[in-house]
């Protein structure tokens, strides 16, 4: 069973833009301002690379620093502001504040150092940068729900003639759920919290933080429950309250069933974002794929989703009734 074809074309507010773009000029516009203020206390060159123990082993001149670190800030503002979405604003906030937040702390290590090789870097800078970043993150949330939602054109027929239905009465309430879980993500989560512990034992302390980095959202991701209801569709984990995906029935034209593949066309398991998709997947085979209203799909692989398609597109045609 197919749907007919949609494409849609996006408009994205201005204010997102400007809102994606801020964190970038204001990261860019602290760390040139320090580097001036504290040009008579730093070296040239700064000490710009540092090993496992913190100890300096790279360095740069300071003019190529400065430009090599506004370069990265603006490059990666202008990707942000092309490709920003409304609920992906945060995004753009978190990686302004973490990547920021490094290079000011880099700077500043530097700060009245004799001789670059003296300067050292503990470990701790990343936690500090990992918090900037999450409390930027928060901000850019914040403000995303100043920003009024993407328009679209060419919506094109909501459901279509073929598509999956529940014989529903007007008055009628329904929900569905299901829960589903992965064994290639449980099992790549386990194998890394073990190479965390490996290195809580033998060191290095870094692997640490990449172990748990994929551990946990991967094991967040493992067993997920999705549902359907007047509401819309939300996806969520069954061990964390977080991640949590919600596409509201208000977002949603028209849903369907197909079958995936995890890896040819989302590149792998857990949570995936594509040009023009974006799904849960936790392994190749039948996917609930809704249609959203600025012309992207949400796909979620999950039992019995014909079942959750037919509701989907029951209150869908119920809502554009009233």
């Amino acid at each position: 069973m197919t749907t007919a074809p949609h494409t849609a074309a996006l408009r994205v507010p201005l204010r997102l833009r400007a809102l994606a773009a801020l964190p970038f000029a204001l990261a860019a516009v602290t760390y040139v301002a320090l580097l001036a203020v504290w040009s008579d206390r730093l070296p040239d060159p700064l000490a710009t690379h540092f090993s496992y123990g913190g100890e300096a082993d790279g360095f740069t001149g300071r003019a190529a620093f400065t430009a090599v670190g506004a370069a990265l800030l603006l490059t990666l503002g202008a990707g942000w502001t092309v490709l920003v979405r409304r609920g992906a604003l945060w995004g753009a906030w978190l990686t302004a504040g973490l990547t920021g937040t490094l290079l000011v702390l880099v700077v500043h290590d530097n700060l009245d150092a004799a001789d670059p090789v003296d300067v050292v870097s503990p470990l701790s800078h990343l936690a500090v940068a990992a918090a900037a970043g999450a409390v930027l993150a928060l901000a850019g949330h914040a403000l995303s729900r100043l920003v009024p939602p993407e328009e679209h054109e060419g919506a094109g027929p909501a459901v279509h003639p073929d598509a999956p239905r529940l014989d529903l009465g007007a008055g009628e309430l329904a929900g569905w759920s299901r829960a589903t879980a992965s064994a290639p993500l449980t099992a790549l989560g386990l194998l890394f919290l073990a190479g965390g512990a490996v290195a809580v034992l033998l060191g290095p302390w870094p692997l640490l933080l990449v172990a748990l980095a994929v551990a946990v959202p991967g094991l967040a991701l493992a067993r997920i429950r999705v549902s359907v209801d007047r509401h819309g569709l939300t996806v969520r984990s069954t061990l964390t309250p977080r991640p949590r995906v919600h596409v509201p029935l208000d977002d949603i034209t028209a849903a369907d069933v197909r079958p995936v593949d995890a890896l040819r066309e989302f590149g792998g398991w857990g949570y995936r974002v594509r040009a023009h998709r974006s799904g849960v997947v936790l392994r190749s085979g039948e996917a609930l794929v809704v249609r959203r209203g600025s012309g992207r799909e949400f796909a979620v692989t999950v039992p019995d989703a014909r079942t959750a398609a037919a509701l989907l597109n029951t209150l869908v045609e119920r809502r554009g009734r009233l």
